[in-house]
Order: structure tokens, then sequence, then C-alpha cells
């Protein structure tokens, strides 16, 4: 550090820039800041209590959290009525291309939960967003059963890359 004095200005400090090694520190530190309160900000729109208004606010918030997962996890938000987040739980593990999802259980939760509607979700480690024909068959094998205990489907979202838009079963007719 080092003053600067001039004949019409008072004195003042001059920082040197850091070198390009601490400006790309620097940069990717604030990344991960502006990542961590686009997380928060997105967790307070996806909370209990919180009505679920926006598919898009539920995409980028799932988005968000499972994008980076290296192995593939079925999840779901349990709903009220109104539409209101009771819970969102990760409830099946797999590996890298695929997790055994149990109907039975599903159901269950949602009925300990006393919910009336649910989003469920998934990722897929590849990266691809399009559903498989796995994936169509569970969604519709757990919407038969959800059903029979009026409870509603209103979504199925598959997370994939973070740099490609989750897709929503509802937005492309599939539910």
């Amino acid at each position: 550090m080092r003053k600067v004095k001039s004949e019409d200005a008072q004195s003042y400090v001059v920082q040197p820039l850091p070198d390009i090694r601490t400006r790309a520190q620097l940069e990717a530190a604030s990344d991960d800041a502006i990542i961590a309160e686009a997380k928060e900000i997105l967790a307070k729109r996806v909370r209990r209590g919180q009505a679920l208004t926006s598919p898009d606010t539920v995409k980028d918030y799932l988005l968000l959290q499972y994008s980076n997962r290296e192995a593939e996890l079925f999840g779901c938000i349990f709903l009220t009525n109104q539409h209101e987040v009771i819970v969102v739980e990760e409830l099946f593990y797999g590996t890298i291309d695929g997790a055994s999802v149990y109907p039975r259980e599903v159901l269950k939760r949602a009925l300990q939960l006393n919910a009336a509607a649910v989003t469920f979700f998934h990722n897929h480690p590849s990266g691809a967003t399009e559903p498989s024909e796995a994936d169509l068959r569970m969604t519709q094998t757990l919407k038969t059963a959800l059903k029979v205990v009026e409870i509603r489907v209103l979504d199925h979202i598959i997370i994939g890359a973070a740099d490609r838009r989750p897709l929503s079963f509802a937005e492309r007719g599939l539910i």
C-alpha cells in the first residue's frame, strides 16, 4: 500500500490490484455466494406452509438442489389441499442410471403426512431430462395408486444438468 498526494486533493490510499489468480478466486467465491443466496431465496419459496403457485419456482428450487447429484434419487413434495408445502422429502436412492421406487411406500408416507396432493421429482445424473419409458410407467403407477385414496399428482419433474431446464410432466401433458 502506498500513499499518493496531489497538490489539489487530499491524501488517499491506493490498493494494488489483486493478481489474476486472486481475482479468479474472488470471482469463484462471489459465484458461490450468489448460488448460496439463490438457494436460500428458493428454499423460502418452497417451505412448509408456502403455497406452490408457480411450476418455475419448483423447477428452479429442484435444479439448484439436485442437478449435481452423482446418483439417481426420487423424492416428493407433499402438499395440502391448497397446494401448500407440507414437506419436501428424498424417498429413494439409486445408482448412476436408476432408483427403485416403491408405490406402497410413497402412498404410506403421503397418508402419514395427510397430503392432499404431491409433486414427484427425480434427477438424471447423465444430465438428460427426457423421461424414459420406465419413468412414464412409474409415474402412471404412482398416480393410479394415489388416486384410490384421493391424493392428486400435480407433476413429476426430472432434473438433469445444471445448464438444462428441468422437465415437467404436467407442462408436457404427461400427467
